[in-house]
């Protein structure tokens, strides 16, 4: 939001504000690994009755065959959001025989990359495009990376919230003043995102397979798993989702177009490491293009601004000429503890931390703070945990205690005005637990995975594995049989849906990608 207007005039304005006004919208995308009762990844291709990974709205796959992701509607409230996540699940468990849904976001053992099997989308040009990008990603960056899991979450809020933020600043709704909004959001995000990484990091652990012959800073927990005493999220380090061949790309979170065209560039910039690769090798594609970025997609970041295209239209395209409609984070780890990956504890204060960014003034990111937040980042995926841990905040050192207790503070109002409109008190309670946690770090999710390995004397996969059993049992209630009958309704059609595209092609796939590239 504007320079202008400060956090406590907004929230006095809002305080007179219709209860509508402060309603938020999410959506979730999670993924889960099909695995087998060794740990390893299951070598079972998706099965007919999730239907088709292409076309099913829901139950899709990701990088692997064995990455299920599951993706909800939007929802006004945590509840009917995570009761769809539930029913999702429980389908799907029907059909899985003898396999668990991995419950972490670091694998099981992985001792040769090719155990990764790609994921498949059937013959038709679409599905091809999405098969040979991610054959890209394997050339790369390697195929384990690609089966780390995560949990994105989709976010946006009401048309009347909009509204009375911009008769505040005495300027109109439009998709520029949403967008610019928005951006405001990510940038306060970026500044704070570590607060998140400190919270629900659940990942200080892995399985030495997964980095075998490689270096690396982890030290030995036992005779198969590594980890750092005080690491939050190794998801999110350079062992993970960070991605070393990106590290000179610089995308400028300042606005709309700044960031359209800087991931613009990626996209036109061909690197010498994959020409040399080739497009092609005997044949077989070997990746889409030779680019810094094959689809904007494959740049990585902790959060993007997001808009659902239109038939036919690149997202960037989309994003560009439509605005913003909403924002994707996409540094949350699985809880391997939540039947879901996520609980509503953790929506209530995801939905608190991305209105309390999205209301406050957001300056534009500097050269200078743009790097602090990429060390801040870099370190407390690390380190966080450490008593004496400390950030950088405009040139200043601050300890992770002092700066998240004083964030904290400062949304105590904001989720007093949310629990007051809304006659709830979960916003004020989720907040009150996470101030527990930055007390307390014995209380995160990723003291408690190591904590509960060493009390049980378990590895890395032991650990994981009793979580995924436990886990499944919460999954296999009946469906009512016509939820039952819906959902299989759903994958059916999927599934004529991806031969009705498969028949409609008309060009070779050859054609279609000098077609898409072409597309602005």
């Amino acid at each position: 939001m504007t320079q202008s207007i400060t956090y406590a005039q907004t929230l006095f304005a809002l305080e007179q504000a219709p209860k509508a006004t402060l309603t938020f919208y999410r959506g979730i995308e999670k993924e889960g690994l099909r695995v087998n009762s060794d740990t390893r990844l299951s070598q079972v291709p998706h099965q007919n009755p999730l239907g088709s990974a292409l076309t099913h709205p829901y139950i899709t796959t990701d990088y692997s065959e064995s990455l299920l992701e599951f993706i909800t509607p939007v929802k006004d409230n945590a509840k009917d959001v995570l009761a769809f996540l539930q029913t999702a699940h429980s389908y799907t468990y029907q059909y899985l025989a003898d396999e668990l849904i991995w419950p972490a976001s670091m694998p099981g053992k992985i001792e040769d990359e090719l155990e990764v099997p790609i994921a498949y989308f059937g013959s038709s040009n679409i599905g091809t495009l999405k098969h040979v990008y991610r054959h890209g990603l394997w050339h790369r960056y390697g195929r384990k990376m690609q089966c780390i899991a995560g949990l994105h979450y989709n976010f946006s809020v009401s048309e009347e919230l909009w509204q009375q933020l911009a008769d505040l600043q005495g300027k109109e709704v439009s998709k520029d003043f949403m967008s610019e909004g928005y951006f405001g959001l990510i940038r306060n995000f970026r500044r704070h995102s570590w607060l998140l990484l400190y919270l629900f990091g659940a990942s200080p652990v892995l399985d030495k397979s997964f980095i075998k012959g490689e270096e690396h800073p982890l030290q030995e927990l036992d005779d198969d798993s590594l980890y750092l005493p005080y690491a939050t999220s190794l998801r999110m380090s350079g062992l993970g989702y960070q991605n070393n061949a990106q590290d000179g790309l610089f995308v400028c979170f300042n606005g709309l177009s700044t960031y359209t065209s800087t991931l613009h560039q990626a996209m036109q910039e061909s690197v010498a490491g994959y020409e040399e690769m080739g497009v092609r090798k005997d044949g077989e594609y070997q990746q889409l293009n030779t680019n810094l970025l094959q689809i904007e997609n494959e740049y990585y970041s902790d959060i993007r601004p997001k808009r659902n295209p239109k038939g036919g239209e690149k997202p960037l395209t989309s994003l560009n000429e439509y605005g913003v409609e909403y924002i994707e984070v996409r540094c949350l780890d699985l809880n391997p503890f939540a039947p879901l990956g996520i609980n509503e504890e953790q929506i209530h204060f995801m939905d608190l931390f991305l209105s309390y960014c999205l209301l406050n003034p957001s300056p534009m990111l500097r050269d200078a703070e743009c790097r602090e937040v990429a060390r801040n980042q870099h370190n407390v995926v690390l380190d966080g945990r450490n008593p004496s841990f400390t950030l950088q905040r405009l040139g200043e050192t601050v300890t992770l205690k002092d700066w998240a207790q004083q964030l904290i503070t400062q949304m105590q109002p904001l989720a007093q005005l949310l629990d007051t409109t809304h006659n709830v008190s979960h916003y004020g309670a989720a907040l009150a637990s996470m101030n527990a946690r930055v007390d307390d770090a014995s209380l995160t999710p990723s003291a408690q995975v190591l904590a509960t390995m060493k009390q049980k004397n378990q590895s890395f996969c032991d650990f994981a594995m009793e979580q995924a059993q436990i886990i499944a049992k919460t999954h296999s209630a009946t469906l009512p049989a016509e939820t039952q009958q819906h959902w299989q309704e759903l994958a059916q059609n999927s599934l004529q849906k991806q031969q009705d595209i498969e028949g409609s092609d008309d060009v070779d796939f050859d054609q279609y990608l000098t077609e898409y590239s072409q597309k602005v």
